[in-house]
Protein backbone atom coordinates (compact mmCIF):
# COMPACT_ATOMS: atom_id res chain seq x y z
CA UNK A 1 0.00 0.00 0.00
CA UNK A 2 1.46 3.36 -0.98
CA UNK A 3 1.93 5.99 1.69
CA UNK A 4 1.07 9.66 1.35
CA UNK A 5 4.25 11.75 1.64
CA UNK A 6 3.81 15.18 3.22
CA UNK A 7 6.83 17.48 2.75
CA UNK A 8 7.86 19.64 5.70
CA UNK A 9 6.74 23.16 4.83
CA UNK A 10 6.87 26.58 6.39
CA UNK A 11 3.29 27.81 6.29
CA UNK A 12 4.38 31.41 5.86
CA UNK A 13 7.14 31.06 3.28
CA UNK A 14 6.02 27.79 1.67
CA UNK A 15 9.64 26.66 1.61
CA UNK A 16 10.08 22.89 1.43
CA UNK A 17 12.82 20.42 2.11
CA UNK A 18 13.65 17.93 -0.61
CA UNK A 19 11.39 14.88 -1.09
CA UNK A 20 11.23 12.27 1.63
CA UNK A 21 13.76 9.43 1.71
CA UNK A 22 14.02 6.79 4.43
CA UNK A 23 16.74 7.49 7.01
CA UNK A 24 17.39 5.04 9.85
CA UNK A 25 17.92 6.11 13.46
CA UNK A 26 21.49 5.37 14.55
CA UNK A 27 21.92 7.79 17.44
CA UNK A 28 24.34 9.88 15.39
CA UNK A 29 22.84 12.33 12.91
CA UNK A 30 25.17 14.87 11.29
CA UNK A 31 24.32 18.06 9.42
CA UNK A 32 26.09 19.31 6.29
CA UNK A 33 28.90 20.76 8.44
CA UNK A 34 29.31 17.49 10.38
CA UNK A 35 27.64 18.81 13.53
CA UNK A 36 25.70 16.16 15.47
CA UNK A 37 22.14 16.61 16.68
CA UNK A 38 22.31 16.65 20.49
CA UNK A 39 20.02 19.39 21.87
CA UNK A 40 16.29 19.92 21.38
CA UNK A 41 14.70 23.15 22.56
CA UNK A 42 10.92 22.99 22.81
CA UNK A 43 8.78 26.12 23.03
CA UNK A 44 5.56 25.17 24.81
CA UNK A 45 3.81 28.55 24.60
CA UNK A 46 4.15 31.83 22.72
CA UNK A 47 2.75 33.79 25.68
CA UNK A 48 4.67 35.52 28.45
CA UNK A 49 3.76 37.54 31.54
CA UNK A 50 6.82 39.80 31.02
CA UNK A 51 7.38 42.34 28.25
CA UNK A 52 11.17 42.41 28.19
CA UNK A 53 12.47 45.10 25.88
CA UNK A 54 14.90 42.76 24.08
CA UNK A 55 12.39 39.95 23.52
CA UNK A 56 8.70 40.90 23.64
CA UNK A 57 8.51 44.72 23.73
CA UNK A 58 5.06 45.99 24.67
CA UNK A 59 4.97 48.22 21.59
CA UNK A 60 4.65 45.04 19.50
CA UNK A 61 3.24 42.48 21.93
CA UNK A 62 0.34 44.58 23.23
CA UNK A 63 -3.22 43.59 24.17
CA UNK A 64 -4.10 43.24 20.48
CA UNK A 65 -1.26 40.88 19.57
CA UNK A 66 -2.66 37.71 17.89
CA UNK A 67 -1.31 34.86 20.01
CA UNK A 68 -1.75 31.31 18.78
CA UNK A 69 -5.10 29.67 19.54
CA UNK A 70 -4.90 26.61 21.78
CA UNK A 71 -5.81 24.32 18.88
CA UNK A 72 -2.64 25.39 17.06
CA UNK A 73 -0.34 24.39 19.90
CA UNK A 74 1.24 20.97 19.85
CA UNK A 75 -0.29 18.69 22.45
CA UNK A 76 1.94 17.07 25.05
CA UNK A 77 1.50 13.79 23.18
CA UNK A 78 2.62 15.37 19.90
CA UNK A 79 5.62 16.98 21.58
CA UNK A 80 6.60 13.71 23.22
CA UNK A 81 6.30 11.74 19.97
CA UNK A 82 8.49 14.26 18.15
CA UNK A 83 11.03 14.23 20.99
CA UNK A 84 11.09 10.41 21.09
CA UNK A 85 12.03 10.21 17.41
CA UNK A 86 14.68 12.92 17.74
CA UNK A 87 16.17 11.23 20.81
CA UNK A 88 16.63 8.14 18.64
CA UNK A 89 18.64 10.35 16.28
CA UNK A 90 20.97 11.49 19.08
CA UNK A 91 19.25 14.17 21.18
CA UNK A 92 20.38 13.79 24.79
CA UNK A 93 19.28 17.15 26.18
CA UNK A 94 15.85 18.76 26.08
CA UNK A 95 15.19 22.32 27.19
CA UNK A 96 11.64 23.59 27.67
CA UNK A 97 11.19 27.26 26.79
CA UNK A 98 8.53 29.74 25.68
CA UNK A 99 7.44 32.49 25.84
CA UNK A 100 7.23 31.70 29.51
CA UNK A 101 6.94 27.89 29.75
CA UNK A 102 5.39 27.88 33.23
CA UNK A 103 2.30 29.52 31.74
CA UNK A 104 1.54 26.24 29.96
CA UNK A 105 -1.01 24.43 32.10
CA UNK A 106 0.11 21.13 33.67
CA UNK A 107 3.62 21.44 32.29
CA UNK A 108 4.86 18.92 34.85
CA UNK A 109 2.86 16.26 32.98
CA UNK A 110 4.94 16.92 29.86
CA UNK A 111 8.13 16.72 31.92
CA UNK A 112 7.07 13.29 33.20
CA UNK A 113 6.28 12.12 29.67
CA UNK A 114 9.68 13.25 28.41
CA UNK A 115 11.42 11.71 31.40
CA UNK A 116 10.05 8.29 30.39
CA UNK A 117 11.61 8.40 26.90
CA UNK A 118 14.19 5.70 26.14
CA UNK A 119 17.62 6.69 24.83
CA UNK A 120 19.94 4.74 22.51
CA UNK A 121 22.68 4.47 25.16
CA UNK A 122 20.32 3.82 28.07
CA UNK A 123 21.38 7.00 29.86
CA UNK A 124 18.68 9.38 31.15
CA UNK A 125 17.87 12.52 29.22
CA UNK A 126 19.00 15.87 30.61
CA UNK A 127 15.72 17.79 30.89
CA UNK A 128 15.97 21.49 31.71
CA UNK A 129 13.77 24.58 31.65
CA UNK A 130 14.29 28.31 31.15
CA UNK A 131 11.92 30.64 33.00
CA UNK A 132 11.56 34.26 34.06
CA UNK A 133 10.99 32.98 37.60
CA UNK A 134 7.58 34.55 38.18
CA UNK A 135 5.85 31.20 38.83
CA UNK A 136 8.90 29.18 39.80
CA UNK A 137 8.36 29.13 43.57
CA UNK A 138 4.93 27.54 43.21
CA UNK A 139 5.91 25.10 40.45
CA UNK A 140 9.42 23.96 41.47
CA UNK A 141 8.41 20.95 43.58
CA UNK A 142 5.99 19.57 40.98
CA UNK A 143 8.60 19.96 38.25
CA UNK A 144 11.28 18.20 40.29
CA UNK A 145 8.93 15.35 41.17
CA UNK A 146 8.06 14.98 37.48
CA UNK A 147 11.72 14.54 36.58
CA UNK A 148 13.07 17.97 35.66
CA UNK A 149 16.84 18.19 36.22
CA UNK A 150 17.63 21.89 36.30
CA UNK A 151 16.29 25.39 35.70
CA UNK A 152 17.77 28.54 34.21
CA UNK A 153 16.24 31.81 35.37
CA UNK A 154 16.35 35.15 33.56
CA UNK A 155 17.34 38.12 35.74
CA UNK A 156 18.71 41.25 34.10
CA UNK A 157 19.42 43.46 37.12
CA UNK A 158 19.51 43.57 40.90
CA UNK A 159 18.26 47.13 40.97
CA UNK A 160 14.46 46.99 41.11
CA UNK A 161 13.93 50.11 39.02
CA UNK A 162 16.17 48.88 36.22
CA UNK A 163 14.74 45.37 36.35
CA UNK A 164 11.14 46.57 36.20
CA UNK A 165 12.01 48.90 33.34
CA UNK A 166 13.45 45.94 31.44
CA UNK A 167 10.67 43.44 32.18
CA UNK A 168 7.96 46.11 31.79
CA UNK A 169 5.65 44.06 34.03
CA UNK A 170 6.19 45.59 37.49
CA UNK A 171 7.75 42.34 38.70
CA UNK A 172 10.31 42.73 41.46
CA UNK A 173 13.80 41.33 41.86
CA UNK A 174 12.86 39.94 45.28
CA UNK A 175 10.22 37.70 43.71
CA UNK A 176 12.74 36.23 41.26
CA UNK A 177 15.30 35.69 44.02
CA UNK A 178 12.68 33.84 46.04
CA UNK A 179 12.00 31.57 43.08
CA UNK A 180 15.72 30.88 42.75
CA UNK A 181 15.97 29.84 46.38
CA UNK A 182 12.96 27.54 46.18
CA UNK A 183 14.30 25.90 43.02
CA UNK A 184 17.65 25.33 44.70
CA UNK A 185 16.00 23.85 47.79
CA UNK A 186 13.96 21.49 45.64
CA UNK A 187 17.11 20.21 43.93
CA UNK A 188 16.69 21.87 40.52
CA UNK A 189 20.34 22.83 40.38
CA UNK A 190 22.88 23.96 39.71
CA UNK A 191 20.53 26.88 38.98
CA UNK A 192 21.83 29.25 36.31
CA UNK A 193 20.92 32.93 36.03
CA UNK A 194 20.84 34.50 32.58
CA UNK A 195 21.50 38.24 32.34
CA UNK A 196 21.13 39.86 28.92
CA UNK A 197 23.41 42.90 28.90
CA UNK A 198 22.31 45.92 26.88
CA UNK A 199 24.62 48.95 26.78
CA UNK A 200 23.16 52.04 28.39
CA UNK A 201 20.30 50.08 29.94
CA UNK A 202 21.66 47.58 32.47
CA UNK A 203 25.40 47.32 31.83
CA UNK A 204 26.04 49.13 35.14
CA UNK A 205 24.53 46.05 36.82
CA UNK A 206 27.26 43.64 35.68
CA UNK A 207 29.43 44.07 38.76
CA UNK A 208 26.55 44.11 41.30
CA UNK A 209 25.12 40.92 39.75
CA UNK A 210 28.51 39.20 39.76
CA UNK A 211 29.17 40.16 43.38
CA UNK A 212 25.71 39.08 44.50
CA UNK A 213 25.99 35.55 43.07
CA UNK A 214 29.69 35.04 43.79
CA UNK A 215 30.12 32.39 46.47
CA UNK A 216 26.55 31.10 46.11
CA UNK A 217 25.18 27.87 44.59
CA UNK A 218 24.02 29.89 41.56
CA UNK A 219 25.94 30.45 38.32
CA UNK A 220 25.57 33.83 36.62
CA UNK A 221 25.75 33.88 32.82
CA UNK A 222 26.17 37.21 31.04
CA UNK A 223 24.71 37.24 27.53
CA UNK A 224 25.54 39.61 24.71
CA UNK A 225 22.43 41.44 23.47
CA UNK A 226 21.54 39.58 20.26
CA UNK A 227 19.78 40.40 17.00
CA UNK A 228 17.05 37.81 17.41
CA UNK A 229 13.81 38.54 15.59
CA UNK A 230 12.82 41.94 14.24
CA UNK A 231 10.90 43.61 17.07
CA UNK A 232 13.67 44.62 19.49
CA UNK A 233 15.35 47.25 17.29
CA UNK A 234 18.78 45.66 17.72
CA UNK A 235 21.87 47.78 17.07
CA UNK A 236 25.47 46.66 17.23
CA UNK A 237 26.49 49.66 19.33
CA UNK A 238 24.15 48.42 22.10
CA UNK A 239 26.18 45.22 22.50
CA UNK A 240 28.63 44.96 25.38
CA UNK A 241 31.28 42.48 24.15
CA UNK A 242 32.05 39.64 26.53
CA UNK A 243 35.74 40.59 26.41
CA UNK A 244 34.82 43.97 27.93
CA UNK A 245 32.79 42.23 30.63
CA UNK A 246 35.76 40.07 31.63
CA UNK A 247 38.06 43.09 31.66
CA UNK A 248 35.60 45.04 33.81
CA UNK A 249 35.32 42.25 36.37
CA UNK A 250 39.07 41.62 36.49
CA UNK A 251 39.76 45.32 36.96
CA UNK A 252 37.15 45.82 39.68
CA UNK A 253 39.01 44.23 42.62
CA UNK A 254 41.38 41.41 43.56
CA UNK A 255 38.59 39.09 44.67
CA UNK A 256 36.88 39.30 41.25
CA UNK A 257 39.82 37.93 39.26
CA UNK A 258 38.77 35.24 36.75
CA UNK A 259 40.55 32.33 35.08
CA UNK A 260 39.19 30.53 31.99
CA UNK A 261 37.89 26.96 32.20
CA UNK A 262 37.45 24.24 29.61
CA UNK A 263 33.97 23.53 28.28
CA UNK A 264 31.96 20.80 29.97
CA UNK A 265 30.96 19.31 26.59
CA UNK A 266 31.24 20.08 22.86
CA UNK A 267 28.74 22.75 21.79
CA UNK A 268 28.39 24.39 25.21
CA UNK A 269 27.09 27.90 24.62
CA UNK A 270 28.76 29.61 27.57
CA UNK A 271 32.47 30.20 28.00
CA UNK A 272 33.21 29.22 31.58
CA UNK A 273 35.34 31.24 34.00
CA UNK A 274 36.15 30.49 37.64
CA UNK A 275 36.93 33.04 40.31
CA UNK A 276 40.59 32.75 41.16
CA UNK A 277 39.78 32.49 44.86
CA UNK A 278 37.63 29.40 44.22
CA UNK A 279 34.34 31.06 45.11
CA UNK A 280 32.33 30.02 42.08
CA UNK A 281 31.88 30.19 38.33
CA UNK A 282 30.62 32.73 35.83
CA UNK A 283 29.63 32.20 32.19
CA UNK A 284 29.79 34.39 29.09
CA UNK A 285 27.56 33.78 26.06
CA UNK A 286 29.11 35.66 23.16
CA UNK A 287 26.99 34.91 20.11
CA UNK A 288 27.69 38.32 18.57
CA UNK A 289 31.44 38.79 19.05
CA UNK A 290 32.69 35.21 19.43
CA UNK A 291 30.42 33.00 17.36
CA UNK A 292 30.18 29.32 18.29
CA UNK A 293 28.28 28.13 15.21
CA UNK A 294 30.87 25.45 14.44
CA UNK A 295 29.84 23.54 17.56
CA UNK A 296 26.08 24.20 17.49
CA UNK A 297 24.09 21.01 18.05
CA UNK A 298 20.66 22.58 18.65
CA UNK A 299 17.33 22.06 16.95
CA UNK A 300 14.27 24.08 17.97
CA UNK A 301 10.61 23.04 17.97
CA UNK A 302 8.15 25.94 18.02
CA UNK A 303 4.90 26.13 19.92
CA UNK A 304 2.82 25.27 16.86
CA UNK A 305 5.08 22.54 15.56
CA UNK A 306 7.70 24.04 13.28
CA UNK A 307 11.33 22.98 13.40
CA UNK A 308 14.00 25.68 13.28
CA UNK A 309 17.61 24.80 12.65
CA UNK A 310 18.97 28.12 13.98
CA UNK A 311 18.00 30.69 16.61
CA UNK A 312 18.36 33.35 13.89
CA UNK A 313 16.29 31.50 11.28
CA UNK A 314 13.81 33.26 9.01
CA UNK A 315 11.81 30.12 8.28
CA UNK A 316 10.69 26.95 9.98
CA UNK A 317 9.53 23.58 8.71
CA UNK A 318 6.11 22.22 9.54
CA UNK A 319 5.99 18.91 11.41
CA UNK A 320 2.52 19.46 12.88
CA UNK A 321 0.98 18.46 9.56
CA UNK A 322 2.93 15.22 9.63
CA UNK A 323 1.87 14.62 13.23
CA UNK A 324 -1.80 15.24 12.48
CA UNK A 325 -2.04 13.54 9.08
CA UNK A 326 -1.47 10.11 10.60
CA UNK A 327 2.06 9.81 9.25
CA UNK A 328 3.87 6.81 10.67
CA UNK A 329 6.98 7.12 12.84
CA UNK A 330 9.33 6.15 10.01
CA UNK A 331 8.04 8.93 7.78
CA UNK A 332 8.16 11.58 10.49
CA UNK A 333 11.56 10.47 11.75
CA UNK A 334 13.10 10.44 8.27
CA UNK A 335 11.66 13.85 7.35
CA UNK A 336 13.17 15.44 10.46
CA UNK A 337 16.48 13.65 9.92
CA UNK A 338 16.65 14.89 6.36
CA UNK A 339 16.07 18.45 7.53
CA UNK A 340 19.02 18.17 9.93
CA UNK A 341 21.26 16.57 7.30
CA UNK A 342 20.63 19.55 5.00
CA UNK A 343 21.34 22.08 7.76
CA UNK A 344 24.16 24.49 7.06
CA UNK A 345 23.27 27.41 9.36
CA UNK A 346 26.08 29.57 10.72
CA UNK A 347 24.42 32.95 11.07
CA UNK A 348 26.57 34.32 13.89
CA UNK A 349 29.74 33.68 11.92
CA UNK A 350 28.51 35.63 8.90
CA UNK A 351 25.98 38.11 10.38
CA UNK A 352 27.93 41.13 9.13
CA UNK A 353 27.79 39.79 5.58
CA UNK A 354 24.01 39.46 5.68
CA UNK A 355 21.96 41.86 3.57
CA UNK A 356 18.42 41.69 2.31
CA UNK A 357 17.45 38.66 4.40
CA UNK A 358 13.88 37.86 5.38
CA UNK A 359 12.98 38.94 8.94
CA UNK A 360 14.19 36.48 11.57
CA UNK A 361 11.75 34.56 13.74
CA UNK A 362 11.05 36.13 17.14
CA UNK A 363 12.81 34.60 20.14
CA UNK A 364 9.51 34.47 22.03
CA UNK A 365 8.27 32.05 19.38
CA UNK A 366 11.09 29.50 19.53
CA UNK A 367 12.81 30.23 22.84
CA UNK A 368 16.36 31.37 23.51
Amino acid sequence: MSRRIIPILDQRTNAAVTPFTAISSTGLLLDSLQRPLRDLRISVTDRCNFRCIYCMPRSVFDQHYPYLPHSSLLTFEEITRTARLLVAHGVNKIRLTGGEPLLRKNLERLVAMLRALPTPDGLPLDITLTTNGALLAQKARLLKQAGLNRVTVSLDALDDEIFKRMNDADFSVAEVLHGLEVAHQEGLGPVKINMVVKKGVNDQQILPMARHFKGTPFTLRLIEYMDVGASNGWKMDEVVPSAEVINQLNASSADMQLIPQAANYPGETAQRWNYRDGSGEIGLISSVTQAFCQDCTRLRLSTEGKLYTCLFASQGYDVRTLLREQSDDSQLSSAMAQLWQQRGDRYSEIRHQQTGLAPKIEMSYIGG
